[in-house]
């Protein structure tokens, strides 16, 4: 069977359309922009991740209570796989306070980081944030260590060090 070169393209077309229909809320896009911008510094890939996500969005359906909130979270299919990034609406009544739940949700999926770093520490990573303000306002700082304490980024520069650091013959 002879299959003509139109048909050969859409065939390899096709995976790269399905996957491009990632949804992005508009009140996140400068967020995600800005967190990639910090990805492309330190080398960390993000585009093809990105487009494995059904949606980057700002939900109520998050927990609000006074025992606790749920202010941010990555959503999982049936086979624990992420599907989207999920930012409680009440974050956004502060745009500081969004800009560290949106880096921090981005940091769980992007950077890879499966765990919080500590319960309430004044790390983006921690648990719990009492200290938002304060991570502003030494945001390159708190940028920075989010960065290069990455499991994504020690993985990389690992494996450049394993590389380099190796005597070949």
């Amino acid at each position: 069977m002879k299959l003509s070169p139109l048909l050969i393209s859409l065939l390899f077309a096709l995976p790269l359309f399905s996957q491009n229909n990632v949804q992005i809320d508009g009140r996140l896009q400068p967020l995600l922009n800005d967190f990639f911008e910090y990805c492309e510094t330190y080398e960390i890939p993000y585009h093809s991740k990105l487009f494995e996500l059904e949606n980057i969005d700002v939900v109520n359906s998050l927990t609000l209570s006074e025992e606790g909130s749920t202010l941010g979270m990555l959503r999982r299919d049936a086979a624990g796989k992420v599907v989207a990034i999920d930012i409680n609406w009440v974050a956004q009544l502060d745009a500081e306070i969004l800009r560290v739940v949106a880096f921090h949700e981005f940091a769980h999926y992007f950077l890879e980081y499966s765990e919080h770093v500590c319960d309430d520490c004044g790390h983006i990573m921690s648990k719990v944030n009492s200290s938002y303000f304060e991570i502003v306002r030494e945001w390159d700082a708190h940028v920075k260590v989010l960065f290069e304490e990455s499991p994504a980024y020690l993985k990389k520069y690992r494996k450049a060090v394993t590389f380099h650091g190796s005597h070949r013959p």
